[in-house]
């Protein structure tokens, strides 16, 4: 049974739900394009947008503290240059965030949504060929649909795999099989990434994208079914090419 990709996502703004890609090109070392391209940063966070420097989580809004963000979603237009947030499917703000008078709006509107549980005034940060990921190399995450269905096996509830926050959902694989991918080398469509390592799972995964509240404790469950809290894969792109829904993962 060949390894297929099941859905492609990008988060446009870090802690935000996903944007969803039908299909993307793929640049060696870089993530998915757009992937974290914005991060809502605390008042007091330092960040020099010129000079940009990998930063931790605890510095910008984030989903392992503030599910209230899992209401929200964003879409980047590359085209128009506009980032547009919804909730519930209706969009709130609209605005173009490389002027000030956008990034003062996107600002002003977290002030007031997040009021209580943000450090100073909320700002807005973006900077050229920068990644506001959880991890400083420029990667890609990937999940087995089929180990989140073994996860539901042993929680004895469904598990929504959006919780998992990955770049790529794949199917055709039986559950767990990849983490014996360590090292190796694949093609995802015409692309081809290597396996960099294996992703420890947080308290962002407790919070149900759909609600937005923090209903199951899944580091916990995998540490107490399985002995571990890994779940997915980080991989970097070593050699371009395109990729879509469909496609297949081909390892060496």
């Amino acid at each position: 049974m060949p390894i297929t990709v099941a859905r492609l996502c990008r988060y446009p703004v870090k802690g935000l739900n996903a944007e969803h890609l039908p299909r993307v090109t793929l640049t060696a070392g870089q993530t998915i394009p757009g992937d974290r391209r914005f991060a809502i940063a605390h008042g007091s966070t330092q960040f020099d947008c010129a000079n940009p420097k990998w930063l931790g989580k605890h510095n910008f809004l984030m989903l392992a503290k503030d599910e209230k963000l899992a209401q929200l979603e964003a879409r980047y237009d590359e085209e128009a240059e506009t980032l547009t947030f919804y909730r519930q499917g209706k969009q709130i703000v609209k605005a173009k965030p490389d002027s000030a008078s956008g990034r003062s709006v996107v600002g002003q509107f977290f002030a007031g949504f997040m009021s209580g549980s943000i450090r100073g005034a909320p700002k807005l940060l973006e900077a050229t060929g920068h990644s506001f990921s959880d991890v400083p190399e420029k990667v890609l995450s990937l999940i087995n649909l089929a180990s989140v269905s073994d996860l539901e096996r042993v929680l004895r509830q469904e598990v929504d795999p959006a919780r998992f926050r990955a770049n790529v959902y794949f199917q055709g694989l039986p559950a767990w099989h990849e983490r014996g991918w360590a090292d190796r080398e694949f093609t995802l469509g015409s692309a081809r990434l290597r396996i960099v390592g294996e992703i420890e799972r947080c308290a962002a995964t407790n919070v149900n994208p759909a609600t937005a509240e923090r209903d199951l404790n899944l580091p916990l469950t995998l540490r107490k079914g399985y002995g571990h809290m890994k779940m997915g894969l980080y991989a970097e792109v070593i050699e371009d090419g395109s990729v879509a829904e469909g496609d297949e993962i081909v390892l060496s």
